[in-house]
């Protein structure tokens, strides 16, 4: 019992110096931000919440000429102000500094910082921990995508937190862009559910598109038909945008090339535009209902297309206020062209105008936004990608029922006579035929390729419960490994407790293993301790038995459903067979006996296994102490239950 007292002494006397450590470091860590920034640190413990918006902790500093962290750590306090979460979002800026800090008290953890804004030119990090830089880095779509911490669609930032640690975290921003910095701590689980998330969301927005896309293409290509080329045009438009807002398109297309991730945006938006202005001319058929509208397409169509190849020799921001200017000008001009043809009768302008419509109540959302005239919980881009959704299918729509149309249109001219409707009938079988053999076709592929899949699956399946069971085998004896050991434990403790039977452990050493590491070599050690293992496989043979290799020479056996007796016969008997084994490696006998302690009871709790691996650990002590080569019983006594 003595050492047991003096153990728990000591534990008590490091458990008061880790909190006059942590209180000291925390009193540090306060007055170092305290000189930087009038805030308080945000205070970190294993309880806080996995996700954390970190805009209530984040400052801004109000100069734009500091160019690097020792100017602007000279910076008075008074220049630091809390962002403000409802003020209009920046477009274009350099040199723009924001900082936040972080107190871990007494916890070691790991988050990650992530900053949701794909299109920020640049940002350098600069980590501090306690006043003390450690790590700088730098990303953003001016660098190539490799350059990233973690490779992901957004910026994500790893950071380890010690106990008593303040991070420090100053941010030196430059975009042409849009500066939007919704900064948020995340857990590395949460993150990892969130992205894939918002993949599927936006891999499902660009699969749709892009799906779409090719559709009009398709039949564009089948038909020749303008209108869904000048479709298909637009909506590929469309389609790499949202990529590229959404991070993707850097990602996987021109991930080497940031260049192009720099006037992307300024060259694709004129040239969606003028495909949209295009397909408008067809879609309301303004060559026959009316010419002004058309020749002022026409006029638009060419105006874009000729900023297409100006805005990249434009100042970027300039760009960016001009294009807003310019599509909110053509897209009202357009919804009221498709008012007026809608007020008129034309069939197709209704369905147009509502797309429209969408698109509009889109951009003013985002609009607002950036305005800071409204606050809401999502990302700026979301409303405009919506919008853009929206008009797409309804655009979609609008093309189906103009081919409707025009198919009704030649029917009607066929039937005039009857040998063009006797041709139609023909080619209408025809295709009926082709169709169904087609999906015949298409059913059994479907049901080859459904065969290969599950036989993959499964073939899958198989590899990943092999690979499971390797990484429960010790690598060097065959027997189970300490993570096997581990989870049996937990495993076979709540079966002794459900079904109150008595469980028994041995720990099993290699008397001086040491000397015979030294005198005949490792290899001969590394043989000894296989023939060791393959010694206690023989005396234990009930499949609900368990061999593992603890770790170095020591070995640990569960007997479960065996009382005290029935566990010291089994180790008396190993004893005994090991003492007894002739082992010769490289013409060298090696004499061997083995120390094992043994510990039985029945489970009553769930810290209870773990008690009674450490008295089988005492019961091995023991017999070390006492000579070696024995069999040692350590009871678990009911008050240290």
């Amino acid at each position: 019992m003595m050492p047991l007292i003096t153990h728990q002494l000591q534990q008590q006397c490091k458990y008061h110096f880790r909190v006059l450590i942590g209180l000291f470091l925390l009193l540090i860590s306060q007055n170092c931000w305290a000189s930087t920034l009038s805030g308080v640190p945000l205070r970190l413990t294993s309880d806080s919440i996995t996700k954390i918006e970190l805009q209530d902790w984040v400052y801004a500093n109000q100069s734009n000429d500091i160019e690097n962290l020792t100017t602007l750590l000279q910076r008075p306090e008074n220049s630091w102000k809390k962002i403000d979460t409802n003020q209009p979002y920046k477009i274009g800026i350099k040199n723009y500094w924001v900082s936040f800090s972080i107190f871990n008290p007494n916890d070691h953890l790991s988050r990650i910082i992530a900053l949701d804004n794909p299109l920020l030119d640049s940002v350098k990090i600069y980590h501090l921990i306690n006043g003390e830089l450690v790590s700088t880095e730098v990303m953003g779509d001016s660098l190539p995508f490799k350059q990233r911490p973690l490779e992901s669609n957004i910026f994500l930032y790893p950071v380890n937190f010690e106990p008593g640690d303040t991070h420090t975290f100053y941010l030196k921003i430059d975009s042409k862009g849009s500066i939007s910095l919704p900064l948020v701590l995340w857990s590395s689980n949460d993150l990892t559910r969130l992205t894939e998330t918002k993949n599927l969301f936006s891999g499902m927005q660009i699969g749709l598109l892009l799906a779409i896309c090719l559709f009009s293409l398709f039949i564009a290509l089948a038909s020749a038909s303008y209108s869904y080329s000048y479709y298909s045009g637009y909506v590929l438009g469309l389609t790499l945008l949202t990529a590229t807002i959404h991070g993707v398109s850097f990602r996987y297309l021109w991930p080497q090339w940031p260049i192009i991730q720099q006037y992307i945006f300024i060259i694709i938006i004129p040239l969606t535009l003028g495909f949209s202005l295009m397909f408008t001319e067809k879609v309301l058929q303004l060559k026959y209902h009316n010419l002004k509208m058309l020749r002022i397409c026409r006029i638009m169509a060419v105006l874009c297309f000729g900023l297409t190849i100006i805005m990249p020799f434009i100042n970027y921001s300039f760009a960016l206020y001009f294009l807003a200017f310019v599509v909110l000008t053509m897209s009202t001009i357009l919804m009221a062209f498709s008012l007026i043809q809608a007020f008129g009768g034309q069939r197709n302008a209704p369905l147009y105008a509502i797309g429209r419509m969408g698109l509009m109540v889109g951009c003013i959302i985002t609009g607002l936004i950036y305005l800071g005239l409204i606050t809401l919980s999502i990302s700026p881009q979301i409303p405009v990608m919506i919008g853009l959704t929206f008009e797409v299918i309804t655009m979609a729509a609008v093309l189906a029922l103009r081919y409707n149309d025009e198919r009704k249109a030649k029917f009607e001219i066929q039937q005039q006579t009857l040998e063009q409707a006797q041709r139609l009938r023909e080619i209408r079988e025809e295709a009926l035929r082709n169709e169904a053999e087609n999906s015949e076709k298409l059913e059994q592929m479907v049901q080859e390729r459904t065969l290969e899949l599950e036989i993959t699956l499964r073939e899958l399946n198989e590899v990943n419960q092999k690979l499971t069971e390797q990484n429960t085998i010790d690598s060097l004896t065959g027997v189970k490994n300490r993570s096997a050991f581990d989870r049996r434990l937990i495993a076979e403790g709540r079966i002794s407790r459900r079904q109150q039977t008595p469980m028994s452990l041995l720990m099993i050493d290699i008397d001086k293993f040491k000397n015979i590491n030294d005198q005949y070599g490792h290899l001969s050690g590394d043989y000894t301790i296989k023939m060791i293992a393959n010694t206690l496989c023989e005396y234990v043979k009930r499949p609900t038995d368990l061999v593992s290799r603890f770790g170095g020479e020591e070995f640990a056996i569960i007997l479960p459903c065996t009382d005290i007796e029935g566990a010291l016969l089994v180790a008396e008997q190993i004893r005994q067979a090991i003492s007894e084994l002739t082992i010769v490696h490289n013409g060298h006998t090696i004499p061997l006996t083995v120390s094992i302690g043994v510990s039985e009871t029945i489970i009553e709790s769930d810290e209870h296994p773990m008690l009674l691996l450490e008295q089988a650990d005492k019961a091995l002590y023991k017999a070390k102490r006492s000579g070696r080569n024995k069999v040692c019983y350590y009871p678990l006594e009911t008050d240290e239950i």
